[in-house]
């Protein structure tokens, strides 16, 4: 049986509904913070915050688990600097109550959702797992120190665990039944989709002289459901011999915030309102990943995360999500 915490949120539910695809028996703990109890309906759910350690110790008894994947944390880079004591107390403290109830109910299998903010300002691109790591950000930090507990509780206690550092996670499933639902909403896709909606308002593009090839910043996309695939097969992977620890997902191919404006446009048939502005402090040129790794220890590649692909999921969703169907 796999605990799913923060199941309930974006990407966490695109995993449970893959998991579920492929038969695992799986148990959702999530506080609803950021999550939706309507993504996770059909699997069992316990309500409960990684700082409740009694109610988490509850259902470590309560369910035979064997392996845990691990979503529960705090997930803006900006509010990351403005309240660093919240991603420090939510994704460092409470994570270490979730590893010391794993320990005390002999669970020792975790799947980690990390980043690649981990590796800050890259030196060189694609980006690898040996890439330098020397996060700018306190949420960069968290993940990265997470990365390094884990690493000691290998050591100490014999857990296996593999470390997924994805870059920008994007799209929507492709049944439209799950996607992005941020308040407020951060994410550029969804963004520039608001802007489809309310012609009045304007995607603002921060720097348009970047050292790329047109001048606005490259990122990798990678589609959702590529990243729970990646989750689902770490599973099983994470309990064999010997096995690696760090994992890239992306794609190896950037996009630009321009090139990304243009494929809104085409697929929605709408121009876009869109406002130059000034670069923004620390935000790198270009971030592109290499998943050669992944690709040869457990046979992952992302099938779904071209960006015709990214954009046009989004936009279905973005329509079902301002329909009737989900007003609160």
């Amino acid at each position: 049986m796999i605990l799913v915490v923060g199941g309930a949120g974006y990407i966490g539910s695109h995993t449970v509904k893959v998991l579920i695809k492929n038969r695992y028996n799986v148990i959702v703990y999530d506080n609803l913070s950021t999550g939706h109890r309507e993504f996770v309906n059909n699997v069992l759910f316990e309500y409960g915050d990684l700082s409740h350690k009694e109610k988490l110790d509850e259902v470590f008894k309560k369910y035979k688990i064997d392996a845990v994947i691990h979503f529960a944390a705090s997930a803006y880079v900006g509010e990351s600097v403005t309240n660093p004591n919240l991603y420090y107390r939510n994704n460092i403290c409470n994570g270490l109550n979730l590893l010391e109830c794993m320990r005390e109910n002999n669970v020792y299998n975790i799947v980690f959702s990390s980043s690649c903010a981990t590796y800050g300002l890259p030196e060189n691109l694609p980006i690898t797992e040996q890439s330098p790591q020397n996060p700018i950000s306190p949420y960069g930090m968290t993940k990265y120190v997470f990365e390094r507990i884990l690493s000691d509780f290998q050591r100490a206690y014999g857990f296996n665990f593999v470390s997924l550092r994805y870059f920008n996670a994007a799209g929507a499933s492709t049944d439209g039944e799950l996607g992005e639902w941020h308040t407020p909403e951060t994410h550029v896709i969804p963004l520039i989709l608001e802007c489809v909606n309310d012609k009045n308002k304007e995607f603002k593009i921060f720097g348009t002289d970047y050292p790329t090839r047109d001048g606005s910043c490259i990122r990798d996309y990678i589609h959702v459901d590529d990243l729970a695939d990646a989750h689902m097969k770490t599973i099983n992977y994470l309990t064999k011999p010997q096995h690696i620890n760090y994992f890239n997902l992306g794609t190896g191919y950037g996009c630009s915030v321009i090139e990304l404006v243009k494929t809104v446009e085409n697929k929605t048939e709408t121009k876009i309102n869109v406002q130059h502005c000034e670069k923004r402090e620390g935000d790198p040129p270009e971030l592109i990943a290499s998943y050669e790794l992944a690709n040869k220890e457990f046979n992952w590649e992302p099938k779904h995360s071209s960006i015709d692909n990214i954009v046009l999921t989004a936009w279905n969703w973005y329509k079902k999500l301002n329909s009737t169907l989900y007003k609160k």
